[in-house]
């Protein structure tokens, strides 16, 4: 199922340079709080062995890190964030995250949870008792670090073919517009810009050329302006002044073509998701927010920053579901390319 495309959207400004981050020492006094990046700076300081990922906590006001030693949560404390203990390192999670991907399910996902300090496997409905058993069985040495769950619907390219636009074959979500110097594309997704096709306007006006895409692994794609096309700053009202990696417990709001603005929170990083055909995708964004066919490559948007593009998904619009979002920074430093 692929995608019709809406109105040409946008945004500004360019990439946020990666946050540079010194470890303090044990005995440092406090900083002020620590922002989400970079508290996941510490973390990644630290090293997979002695965290287990942070989030942001939304009743306290504060960025929490997973800790699995005490001089870790020294160090976390003294950079400004909250330290919690906990049971299962990322290195632990991960390797967890290795055997779900060894069971070979197609219509499984999974993602590291650092609120409950475990992976998250979620299963569709397509999903058999006994696949679901041999997944278990795939994950059964790490215990109570795993927890499955099955969700309804189905994990699926977020496409609808056949539907007029973008392309001859699909239509699918602007994501954000960008540019390099004096030439501008839009980013979408990479699985609307297999085959490299032109794109064309609902009402069969030229865009331009596919001239980037990366699809299974990666969920990413870059199609460049022709110069007679107009393309706005904004994503519908929404400004956007810069670009953000996620972190889980944000706020995020989604628009695509299909079913307009919607919003939700990050429930997860690092998520993979196999959508069957040896098409997995690693690395996404995990989200409650809803999305429906036709939305794919859609902006995924954090108030002025932009955040993500519309992977993929189960459920709708009505009953709730997962949607998975490949994050924007990737694309942008992929291609070399920065939102405006």
């Amino acid at each position: 199922m692929k995608s019709r495309r809406i109105p040409l959207i946008a945004v500004t400004s360019g990439l946020l340079a990666a946050t540079a981050f010194a470890l303090p020492s044990a005995t440092a006094a406090p900083s002020a709080a620590a922002t989400p990046d970079a508290a996941a700076s510490v973390a990644a300081h630290l090293g997979t062995a002695s965290t287990a990922g942070s989030y942001y906590d939304t009743a306290g006001r504060t960025t929490v890190v997973n800790v699995t030693t005490r001089s870790a949560a020294d160090a976390v404390r003294a950079a400004g964030a909250t330290p919690r203990l906990v049971a299962h390192s990322t290195a632990q999670l991960l390797k967890a995250g290795d055997a779900a991907r060894a069971a070979d399910i197609t219509g499984s996902a999974w993602a590291l949870d650092p609120r409950s300090d475990t992976l998250q496997v979620s299963v569709d409905s397509q999903v058999t008792a006994s696949q679901l058993d041999q997944l278990k069985k795939s994950t059964a040495s790490f215990g109570t670090a795993v927890h499955i769950t099955r969700v309804p619907g189905t994990f699926s390219k977020l496409l609808s073919g056949g539907d007029p636009v973008l392309t001859s074959s699909w239509r699918c979500s602007v994501g954000f517009n960008v540019r390099s110097g004096s030439t501008y594309y839009f980013l979408t997704a990479g699985h609307c810009t297999q085959g490299y096709p032109d794109y064309y306007t609902s009402g069969g006006s030229y865009i331009g050329p596919t001239v980037g895409t990366s699809f299974p692994g990666n969920d990413y794609g870059i199609v460049r302006y022709d110069t007679s096309v107009a393309h706005s700053g904004t994503v519908g009202s929404q400004d956007i002044t810069s670009a953000a990696n996620a972190f889980v417990g944000e706020s995020v709001t989604r628009r695509g073509s299909t079913t307009g603005v919607h919003g939700g929170t990050v429930t997860g990083l690092n998520a993979t998701v196999n959508y069957g055909n040896g098409e997995v995708v690693s690395g996404l964004i995990q989200t409650n927010v809803c999305a429906e066919p036709g939305d794919s490559g859609g902006s995924l948007y954090d108030g002025t920053k932009a955040i993500g593009l519309t992977s993929g998904g189960s459920g709708n619009c009505t009953s709730g579901g997962t949607t998975f979002f490949q994050p924007v920074t990737e694309a942008l430093s992929a291609y070399g390319v920065s939102v405006y």
